[in-house]
């Protein structure tokens, strides 16, 4: 383990314990390193910041105050370009600005070297992407602002055969599925939950607020085979 991955592993080590310590003879074994590597990988996280209070004595130790740490400052560089790799494909998407200002408060959370060390990392990384890839959603933002504020949503949509029709939606929930982002909502013209593709949405803009309690039910235009998985945080 290097430096940096060591560093935050100490504070999740100290994190999992707290308020209990853990003395500097622990640290060391359970890291493999000698007691005065941890001193001074201590006193580094110290002087980072990182709320580290030492007792000293017999039952002395380290404890960390965990209302006054922020798991941003635990994510390792492999972890922060996890985040950005994932993030690269939501371009386009109801979280790409979402996505795009969570990246930016970890990587401002963290410090110069591991900030630098993630960089470094993400230059070696690349995607490789289909050269027919779906268009961007040019309405997934407001999309996500209605089904988040509960607002009935005024659409143009274009069905699968080019038939463009105007619509009172009353959104539901957002679903990612195989050929992109999809709207699951109440459609007043159909008078039933209907399911549209967010990139055949031609216009749209937000009325007012839904007032109408709706159950998703059933999905009349979604095949029986595909499954359908909550996002679980």
């Amino acid at each position: 383990m290097n430096r940096t991955d060591r560093l935050y592993a100490l504070v999740e080590d100290l994190r999992a314990v707290a308020p209990r310590r853990r003395t500097a003879r622990e640290l060391a074994a359970r890291h493999e390193v000698s007691v005065r590597t941890i001193e001074r990988d201590i006193a580094a996280l110290q002087q980072s910041g990182v709320p580290i209070h030492a007792d000293a004595g017999r039952t002395g130790g380290y404890a960390i105050d965990r209302r006054m740490t922020l798991p941003p400052l635990n994510f390792t560089p492999a972890e922060a370009v996890a985040v950005g790799i994932a993030l690269r494909r939501m371009r386009g998407t109801p979280f790409d600005a979402a996505g795009a200002g969570a990246l930016g408060k970890i990587m401002s959370a963290m410090s110069d070297e591991s900030a630098g060390a993630a960089r470094d990392l993400a230059e070696r990384v690349r995607l490789v992407e289909p050269a027919d890839q779906l268009p961007p959603a040019e309405h997934a933002a407001l999309i996500q602002q209605a089904v988040v504020r509960g607002r009935v949503i005024e659409m143009s949509y274009i069905d699968r055969f080019g038939i463009v029709t105007d619509r009172r939606v009353e959104p539901l929930l957002l679903m990612c599925g195989i050929e992109g982002w999809y709207l699951v909502g109440w459609c007043r013209l159909r008078e039933g939950n209907r399911v549209f593709r967010l990139d055949r949405i031609a216009a749209a803009e937000l009325a007012e607020p839904v007032v109408v309690s709706r159950t998703l039910g059933e999905i009349a235009d979604l095949p029986p085979e595909r499954l359908i998985q909550p996002v679980r945080l």
